[in-house]
């Protein structure tokens, strides 16, 4: 059972909300670039048991990179934040610091990968990218580094072999089941040879007959996979907070969040999948 689940309060005779709880807070994925270009970045990925939530918080949930190398947006329990995960690079240029970093890209010139964990936690909250190859003799073109993950950083790509892996993610089982969350996007390259997706929802890399890069799956964190004409979006947020059965229901949350309250195990379980709101004890 959680730690430090006390608030040493009584209604009626009823056990009062707890003042402290577990919670998992992943932001937004970055999108995967287009030509020849990096896999998106996980969002942050940050999780603690016993934390002492008081009278009342804010929950925003981060959406995803929505458009070719667009960084994800940042998730916010109270004073936790995850930092949204990095575009993947476009052609030529080094992919997007973020909770994650995104891939570089191929093509003309090679990118370096982001950076990961930009709000410099420990635990870090995620890794960085791949890198990115530059276009070379025929028959070599351009191959996208691979976008990091919550675990692990992005495969670099490989010149004359493959775009890079997205970088693995993080399992966790607050929501009741063990899910995988803020894998990082795979890589593309001209023709053949696109990365795979990172464990954690994240997108697979597009090539010349795939021109689409696969979006990252909804409210786990994934970085989009890249693409050749359009990379994949990132994959949406999400913020979990579970606490003993025995306490009460939280008094109010805001009408701007969408969220669910599931109880098994031993805990009362809300999963807050979008927006944004206010919530009371």
């Amino acid at each position: 059972m959680i730690g430090a689940i006390t608030s040493g309060l009584f209604a009626g005779g009823a056990p009062a909300v707890a003042t402290a709880v577990d919670y998992l807070v992943v932001a937004g994925g970055g999108a995967g670039g287009n030509n020849n270009c990096g896999g998106g970045g996980a969002g942050g990925f940050r999780t603690s048991t016993g934390y002492s939530i008081g009278a009342s918080f804010t929950v925003t949930v981060g959406a995803g990179g929505a458009t070719n190398g667009a960084s994800g947006t940042n998730s916010v329990f109270k004073t936790i934040t995850s930092s949204g995960g990095g575009g993947g690079a476009q052609a030529g240029v080094d992919g997007t610091a973020g909770g994650s970093g995104g891939g570089g890209s191929g093509g003309n010139g090679a990118g370096n990968g982001g950076a990961g964990n930009t709000g410099s936690y420990s635990p870090v909250e995620g890794f960085a990218g791949g890198t990115g190859t530059q276009a070379g003799a025929p028959g070599f073109a351009g191959y996208g580094g691979g976008g990091g993950g919550a675990s692990a950083v992005g495969a670099n790509a490989i010149v004359g072999v493959s775009a890079g892996n997205g970088g693995a993610g993080t399992a966790n089982s607050y929501s009741g089941s063990s899910v995988t969350y803020a894998g990082g996007g795979g890589g593309s390259k001209a023709a053949g040879g696109a990365g795979s997706n990172g464990t954690g929802g994240s997108g697979v890399g597009g090539d010349g007959t795939s021109t689409t890069g696969v979006a990252g799956t909804t409210n786990r964190g994934g970085g989009g996979g890249a693409g050749q004409s359009a990379g994949g979006n990132g994959g949406s947020g999400i913020v979990i907070i579970r606490y003993e059965d025995t306490k009460a229901d939280l008094t109010s949350i805001g009408g701007g969040l969408t969220y669910s309250l599931t109880t098994t195990g031993g805990y009362k379980i809300y999963s807050f999948t979008a927006g944004t709101g206010t919530v009371t004890v």
